[in-house]
């Protein structure tokens, strides 16, 4: 076991081999060398999957971007090397913004960068496109090849970080200490994308590292064994992982500075200190030096005036293509509703809007027209569907849901479509939270219903993309919290980006 050159501030045991009770109080030591090849083995796995998928996101968007422009009958005759020239430029300027670090950063900000990277991208094309014969066309061809990269290289980035993650590779390996390391530890496994990978965790002093694995694998055959065996093999492990561990994170309920001060004398690449704040923003913090204290930016970005208007741009520029392009869509699923049950194929329902007012919420009818009679009716019969409405407000298997073309637009979401009128009225948002009925949003504590009542409400949220119809009330509260308390267009961006496999896929829908 190598030696650890630091104090013993109480964080592992004393007297543990390998662990004298006094060490020189100086810097820790240098990184093995095997740990450190793993470490710049597993970088540079990633950043080579990350930047295939990237060359292929961007060579599609500029093959897009020709087709249309021929198509437009405006094709500039570009040659194949300028064509590479600029898929180069672009993955330059996303290498630039950060996109292939080492420690990968969570979703959200990772597509912010890679638009902003896009944005550099076509700067640089004007330098370089005055000079070509037709500047013009290759400027129009470049900046839409960047506009289309953004959301190619989002879905290639995803598709690749899904096999990373299957293979133990996404995420640098983290250390977790502190109260509630399991529970933190259990938090990050079960969000992979946000590129933190428990291996593992210090629960007390008196234990020291141990091993974490997600539930249900299975423990090392060495942790199967008894007695002196596994005290043999102890102290070796700690080693292992304290070599391996890239990165360090000290949880909320940990408030010793000794044991913070052994972790910064340890080589990991970042120490990280968590802290509980769900009334503040946790995307892209920003902190205020206050001498002795860390000062936490409080943003209200979603209530400002200018955002409020850019927000309404966007919804603008997605609304009134999109009923262009499904207005037919429309037609076609209000036919089918009409001959699966006769009666109005569209029905109007209240529900709660901003400042609380109600607003009228247009869907295509996915129910028979007597549903609450039906609904009123199972739930006395059904003590089992009874507890599911209550803690879900909806029912797996619904008596009122018209069979066949009612579970097809429910499950795809296309019964929401008719609500880009709300949105092109002004009642609804692209993205927000979604609008209940009353006797969905009264079941909320009268804080968060003035926190929801504060934001326009949203044709797709980020409920919608994650949990959807299989997370409860609690789930709900929780996720449109973070939203409204962390809004920004990155965020806009990013919840209608994962919209689309959401829907494709009918992730969680009833």
């Amino acid at each position: 076991m190598p030696d650890v050159d630091v104090a013993n501030p109480g964080l592992l045991p004393v007297g543990r081999a390998g662990w004298p009770e006094r060490l020189p109080d100086r810097l820790g030591p240098a990184r093995p060398g095997r740990a450190e090849a793993a470490a710049r083995a597993r970088g540079l796995i990633v950043t080579l999957a990350l930047l295939g998928g990237d060359a292929a996101a961007v060579l599609a968007a500029c093959g897009a971007s020709l087709v249309v422009m021929a198509l437009a009958g405006a094709a500039p005759d570009i040659p194949a090397a300028s064509l590479l020239g600029w898929g180069a430029l672009q993955i330059g300027t996303m290498a630039l913004f950060g996109l292939y670090e080492p420690i990968e950063a969570e979703p959200i900000e990772r597509l912010r960068r890679r638009s902003l990277a896009a944005a550099a991208a076509v700067g640089a094309a004007l330098l370089i496109g005055g000079r070509a014969p037709w500047p013009w066309l290759w400027m129009a061809a470049a900046g839409l090849a960047a506009l289309l990269s953004i959301p190619l290289g989002h879905y290639a980035e995803g598709f690749v970080r899904a096999r990373l993650v299957r293979r133990g590779v996404w995420g640098a390996a983290t250390i977790v200490y502190g109260e509630g390391a399991a529970e933190l530890a259990r938090s990050l496994t079960a969000r992979p994308e946000l590129g933190l990978r428990p291996i593992g965790i210090v629960r007390e002093a008196t234990r020291g590292v141990e091993p974490y694995r997600a539930a249900g694998s299975p423990a090392p055959a060495e942790e199967r064994v008894e007695g002196a065996a596994i005290e043999a093999k102890a102290a070796e492990r700690e080693a292992e992982l304290l070599a391996a561990a890239e990165v360090a994170i000290c949880t909320p309920g940990e408030r010793d500075p000794a044991r913070f001060a052994w972790l910064t004398r340890h080589p990991f690449r970042q120490v990280i200190v968590a802290h509980h704040a769900p009334e503040v923003e946790t995307v892209r913090l920003q902190t205020r030096c206050l001498g002795s204290v860390v000062g936490l930016v409080v943003r209200r970005a979603i209530f400002l005036p200018h955002n409020l208007r850019l927000k309404r741009a966007l919804d603008l520029a997605v609304t009134l293509p999109a009923l262009l392009l499904f207005g037919p869509l429309i037609g076609v699923l209000a036919l089918a509703v009409k001959l699966a049950d006769p009666g109005p194929a569209f029905y109007v329902q209240p529900r709660v809007g901003r400042d609380g007012r109600t607003i009228r919420v247009y869907k295509l009818r996915s129910m028979f027209r007597d549903a609450e009679a039906r609904l009123a009716d199972h739930l006395a019969a059904d003590e089992a569907a009874r507890r599911e409405w209550d803690r879900f407000c909806k029912l797996r298997d619904d008596p009122r849901v018209l069979p066949g073309i009612g579970g097809f637009i429910r499950r795809t979401s296309l019964d929401e479509l008719p609500q880009l009128l709300n949105v092109l009225r002004g009642d609804m948002s692209v993205v927000g939270p979604r609008p209940f009925p009353a006797y969905h949003t009264e079941r909320f504590g009268p804080a968060f219903q003035a926190l929801r009542a504060s934001v326009p409400p949203g044709l797709t949220g980020l409920w919608q993309i994650s949990a959807r119809s299989d997370g409860d009330l609690a789930v709900q509260e929780q996720q449109d919290s973070f939203y409204i308390r962390n809004w920004s267009i990155w965020i806009d961006l990013y919840i209608l980006l994962e919209t689309v496999p959401a829907v494709l896929t009918a992730k969680g829908a009833r």
